[in-house]
């Protein structure tokens, strides 16, 4: 099984922060973000190599970090070529890159670098392979304005996913859906006829519902707290919560 990490995004919105430091290298708690998630990767025997999907800007960044990770892992570094927002691939054409530039052909799982969360990715893992389907992450959010800024589903009693919508301005469920994804191996060459036929190659959710139309996906229910850190003051919220005595992973 293999991780992918997308870490390409410039995070206008939390300029200037981020001018010169990417967004999943800043510090929540003393620890960076990154180094966060891959606490969480390292539960998870399956996965023998890490790939993040940096830009062409903070591409040796990403590398120098890569050389200090003490991870058991295998780490490889892409370079989407992207130099500023505006030539920006998008997640779902950063992760097809991945995909086509590593030749993957095992089942993956993948995460966006700008995301915390205190649930297990292992338990998360185990519940896919089980279903043997491709899964997502899903939990309720009482705030409607939240639920306009992530995506939101519909599902049946099984928990298989019925609908998807990226940024709702009519949220249909208190069901969001961060953007924590596996995807089986046979998922993985669709990512490149989803993109030829022309979809949008931004945010990773956006491939969601055209694989609605052609195969099961289902949602896993996770209980606890998760962390967008898209402005200054989710940012804040997350520093404030990880400082805390006994800051979760």
């Amino acid at each position: 099984m293999k991780c992918v990490l997308l870490v390409a995004g410039f995070a206008t919105r939390l300029y200037p922060l981020t001018l010169h430091t990417p967004k999943p290298l800043l510090e929540v708690g003393g620890k960076t973000i990154l180094d966060r998630l891959m606490d969480k990767v390292e539960e998870i025997p399956l996965i023998d190599e890490v790939i993040l999907v940096s830009n062409g800007r903070f591409f040796t960044t990403f590398i120098q970090w890569a050389t200090k990770c003490s991870s058991l892992r295998k780490i490889t570094v892409l370079n989407d070529g992207a130099m500023d927002n505006d030539h920006r691939l998008g997640a779902v054409a950063d992760l097809e890159f991945a995909v086509r530039e590593r030749n993957i052909h095992e089942d993956t799982l993948v995460l966006a670098g700008d995301n915390l969360f205190d649930f297990s990715l292992k338990a998360f893992v185990d519940f896919s392979l089980a279903r043997g389907a491709d899964c997502i992450t899903a939990h309720r959010v009482e705030d409607p304005e939240q639920l306009k800024r992530t995506g939101v589903i519909l599902v049946n009693s099984e928990g298989r996913v019925l609908s998807f919508e990226e940024k709702p301005l009519v949220p249909k469920s208190d069901l969001a859906v961060p953007p924590i994804y596996l995807y089986r191996k046979d998922t993985l060459p669709l990512l490149e006829t989803y993109l030829s036929e022309g979809n949008n190659p931004d945010a990773p959710g956006n491939f969601i519902p055209w694989l609605l139309q052609r195969k099961e996906v289902y949602a896993y229910f996770f209980q606890g707290k998760r962390y967008d850190i898209g402005t200054p003051a989710s940012l804040e919220e997350a520093r404030r919560v990880y400082a805390q005595p006994f800051p979760r992973n």
